[in-house]
């Protein structure tokens, strides 16, 4: 394996470690089992937007959370209004203020005293709200203790971080009325992002999966020329299409989701901002190459004579004066997503250099290219049992790490990584990720690569069964695998959203759909010993038979 696709492979590996699917920054409800409900403190942890007004004037908007107790905040900006907002004196809250308030907004800091303590206080003083300001930049659950006999709170009582409390403080000694509004505004049940990352997602293992398919037939009907032009002594019949190919193996496949549970443990244990740039400069190394495949491969129908021409550079190689052309604008293209990757348009490339390495990923498998990682080989699914046997601990790894996790790590080891926490990253870039436009609270919709890429080894498989064994679509598999893969990411977002927008594992739906629909279909037709055992339909080298009877017979003595 030379250096340039080791380049590419190094990158890919990575990212098929981190295959949530989950909406990222802006989860409106936040359950929290840790800090459990009681009578006068049950409400829900949700995202209050704060709307500013400076003489009159809209100033900044804040995001604050809502309390364990007080009473619900309005989800509607037309039924917020407008109060004015008052520092308390003292500062803490911790007891009453020296002056009554006529309903205004009560903003006092955190600490020396309960919560419940200071909303009961800024409550006797007539506030119609409080804002406490948390002595971090971090939102903090506010919740009641378990002796708690404060609870009988009638306002709200919102945490604002401390910038936002800085600037706030700033406002009211700078101007003579500021006032606030307070709502929490519902996300859309559905959101056009997860439309478009549906047919991100589908379209991408289709196109995948052909291209490998046509790589595949390409290499078949050279072959099939070499068996023509062969001599007697030279012609054997050879498996179709596997020519040097390394078949991934049921033990190989358990070790892979070992090895991916290692690797998903180190980044959360070592999650930091270095990390978090290596990353990025490993996704756009593998993108940048990707991107130049690609487009290698495209224009060299066009540009045969630039494509077949080479010149040797060092450490390279032998390299085709269209690899040199396309190469600076592939590198360029690398480098603006990596240094713009956080603004409002940097998703745009992302998806390109992801959507790029997916295409690559199933090519070179189905080629037989060898992508090694210390003790992973992994090229492509020789057959369903193999298929089977790599998609089912898919299935359980994407379970445990989502899910049970949390009673190990007191959180989702998944969701943590997903998002990128501490940081600094707004999410790792190894994520399909769309922005939800007619969401109020904004952020991204996402997939992660291994959803797309790990089912899509098993479509691959499907496509190059049905060409061998010459099936149309209808009486073959393939048709039939990208279906249901579709069918079950559409459950994953339906599930998303019923569960308010919490990370879901997508193997969770995809697996049995995709894996039991071809395992159904394959008894049903009487396929599934071969599917399961050879991956191929047997294959007869005509031009072998074809000798074997032009042969002259021995003379008789």
């Amino acid at each position: 394996m030379d250096l340039r696709r080791f380049s590419v492979v190094f990158p890919v590996i990575l990212l098929i470690f981190n295959n949530p699917c989950l909406v990222l920054s802006g989860d409106i409800v936040q359950v929290d089992n840790s800090s459990p409900k009681q009578p006068g403190c049950s409400n829900d942890f949700v995202l209050v937007k704060v709307q500013t007004w400076v003489d009159g004037t809209e100033a900044s908007e804040f995001v604050g959370v809502g309390a364990r107790f007080g009473i619900s905040i309005v989800s509607k900006e037309k039924n917020a209004n407008q109060t004015r907002v008052t520092l308390s004196d003292p500062r803490d809250g911790c007891s009453p203020p020296d002056e009554k308030l006529a309903g205004d907004v009560l903003v006092v800091e955190r600490g020396n005293c309960k919560f419940t303590t200071k909303a009961s206080n800024a409550q006797a003083a007539g506030a119609s709200a409080i804002l406490i300001v948390n002595n971090q930049r971090e939102l903090y659950k506010m919740v009641c203790e378990p002796n708690d006999t404060d609870l009988d709170i009638n306002i709200p009582a919102i945490m604002l971080p401390q910038d936002a409390g800085t600037t706030l403080e700033w406002m009211l000694k700078k101007s003579s009325a500021v006032s606030v509004q307070l709502y929490s505004p519902k996300r859309p049940l559905v959101d056009i992002a997860e439309a478009f990352l549906w047919l991100m997602a589908v379209g991408t293992i289709l196109c995948a999966s052909y291209w490998s398919a046509w790589s595949a037939r390409e290499a078949a009907i050279e072959q099939d020329k070499l068996l023509k032009d062969a001599s007697d002594e030279s012609t054997t019949t050879r498996e179709f299409g596997t020519g040097g190919a390394v078949d991934i193996s049921a033990t190989s496949a358990v070790l892979f989701v070992v090895i991916a549970s290692c690797f998903l443990i180190v980044i959360y244990k070592f999650m930091s901002s270095w990390l978090a740039e290596l990353l990025v400069v490993l996704f756009a190394i593998g993108g940048a190459e990707g991107l130049q495949t690609c487009l290698v491969a495209l224009l060299s129908r066009w540009c045969k004579h630039a494509a077949e021409t080479f010149i040797k550079v060092p450490f390279l190689g032998a390299v085709s004066y269209l690899t040199l052309a396309v190469s600076p604008f592939c590198i360029t293209f690398a480098v603006v997503w990596a240094v713009y990757r956080n603004l409002s348009f940097g998703w745009i490339g992302q998806d390109i250099l992801h959507q790029i390495v997916t295409l690559l990923f199933y090519v070179f498998f189905d080629q037989g290219i060898t992508l090694i990682l210390t003790v992973l080989q992994i090229v492509r699914i020789p057959n369903l049992k193999v298929g089977t046997v790599l998609l089912s601990c898919a299935f359980l790894y994407d379970i445990f790490w989502v899910f049970a996790s949390k009673y190990l790590f007191h959180e989702s080891v998944m969701i943590v990584v997903a998002r990128g926490d501490k940081s600094g990253e707004d999410g790792i870039p190894m994520l399909l990720k769309f922005p939800r436009m007619f969401d109020p609270w904004g952020g991204y919709s996402i997939i992660g690569f291994g959803d797309i890429l790990l089912p899509g080894l098993l479509i691959a498989f499907s496509i190059r069964y049905d060409w061998l064994a010459k099936r149309n679509l209808r009486s073959g598999y393939f048709l039939w695998a990208v279906l249901a893969y579709g069918l079950g990411l559409l459950i994953t977002y339906v599930a998303l959203n019923l569960m308010d927008g919490h990370g879901q594992p997508a193997l969770l739906y995809i697996v049995p759909f995709t894996l039991g629909t071809l395992v159904m279909l394959g008894r049903k037709r009487g396929d599934l010993k071969v599917l399961w055992t050879r991956g191929e339909p047997e294959m007869v080298c005509t031009h072998h038979i074809q000798l074997e009877h032009t042969e002259e017979p021995s003379p008789e003595k």
